[in-house]
C-alpha cells in the first residue's frame, strides 16, 4: 500500500466562498416557484447564520422561502434544525427534488446568460489555490467530494486552472458512501477536509470508514462551538498547518 495520501476536499466552505452565489441562486429559485415572495437582493444576515447547518443545495432554497415568512423562527432553526425541515417543506408543499431542479435550473440559466458574472460571485480562501498547486510537488494527489452539482464545481475549478485528480458531485451519492467506494479501490492512505463537523462525525462512526483520516477546517462555515471537544479522530486544522508540508499535519 502507497504511503502518499489521496487528499479529498470539501468544496464549499474549504475551497472556495461562494455565499454571495448561494442567496443569488437560492432566491431565484425560490422565486421561481413562489413568485409572490419579497426576498432582499442582498444576502440576509439570517441567512448566512444558517449556512452551517445547511447540508444540500435544495435547503438552500427552502431556507430563503422561510426567510420571507412573517413567523419565521430563526433560533428555532439554529436550536432544531433537521427536525424543522420536514415541517419548512409540507408547509411550502415542496420536495427536496423539486428544489434541486430549481436551483440547478437557475444556475444553469446563470452560466448560459453570463458565465463571468457567475464566476464573479465565487472566491477562493486565501492561499488555497496556490496550496492545491503544490500538493503534487509533496507527492500527492487530491479530489473533490462536494454536495454541489458535478458540473457547476468543475466550471469554478476550469475557470481557476484547477484540475483534481477527481471530482464527485452530489450525483455520485452520499459522501460517506463515496469514501468507502475510495477505500475499496484505492491502496492509499485517504485524508478528508471538511468544515461540516456532522458529515466528519457520520464518517467516523462508520467501521468501514476507519482509515479516512478527518481534518475541520478551521475557515468556512463553520458553527458555534464547531472547534470544542473535537473527537480524537476529528483533526483540528488552521490555514498555516494547511500550507505546511503533508508530513507536518496533525
Amino acid at each position: 500500500m502507497s504511503t502518499v495520501p489521496l487528499l479529498v476536499f470539501d468544496f464549499d466552505g474549504v475551497l472556495v466562498d461562494g455565499m454571495p452565489e448561494y442567496w443569488f441562486s437560492a432566491r431565484r429559485a425560490a422565486l421561481q416557484l413562489k413568485p409572490e415572495l419579497q426576498l432582499s437582493e442582498e444576502v440576509p444576515a439570517d441567512f448566512c447564520r444558517l449556512r452551517p447547518l445547511i447540508h444540500k443545495g435544495w435547503e438552500m432554497v427552502l431556507m430563503a422561502a422561510e426567510l420571507s415568512r412573517h413567523q419565521f423562527d430563526l433560533a428555532g432553526l439554529l436550536s432544531a434544525y433537521e427536525e424543522r425541515l420536514p415541517e419548512a417543506l409540507a408547509r411550502w408543499d415542496w420536495t427536496p427534488a423539486l428544489l434541486q431542479k430549481a436551483l440547478e435550473q437557475v444556475r444553469q440559466q446563470s452560466i448560459n446568460h453570463d458565465l463571468d458574472a457567475w464566476l464573479g460571485l465565487h472566491r477562493f480562501y486565501p492561499g488555497v489555490e496556490q496550496r492545491l498547486r503544490r500538493i503534487e510537488d509533496d507527492g500527492g494527489r487530491w479530489a473533490v467530494l462536494t454536495t454541489k452539482g458535478e458540473d457547476f464545481a468543475r466550471r469554478i475549478l476550469t475557470a481557476a486552472g484547477l484540475e483534481p485528480w477527481a471530482l464527485f458531485g452530489h450525483e455520485q451519492g452520499s459522501k460517506p458512501d463515496v469514501l468507502a467506494a475510495l477505500i475499496r479501490q484505492q491502496s492509499c492512505p485517504i485524508w478528508f477536509l471538511e468544515d461540516r463537523r456532522p458529515t466528519l462525525e457520520q464518517v467516523c462512526c462508520r467501521l468501514d470508514l476507519a482509515p479516512v483520516r478527518c481534518f475541520l477546517v478551521s475557515w468556512g462555515y463553520l458553527g458555534p462551538g464547531d472547534d470544542q471537544d473535537l473527537p480524537a479522530a476529528i483533526h483540528w486544522l488552521e490555514p498555516a498547518r494547511f500550507q505546511a508540508p503533508l508530513a507536518e499535519w496533525p
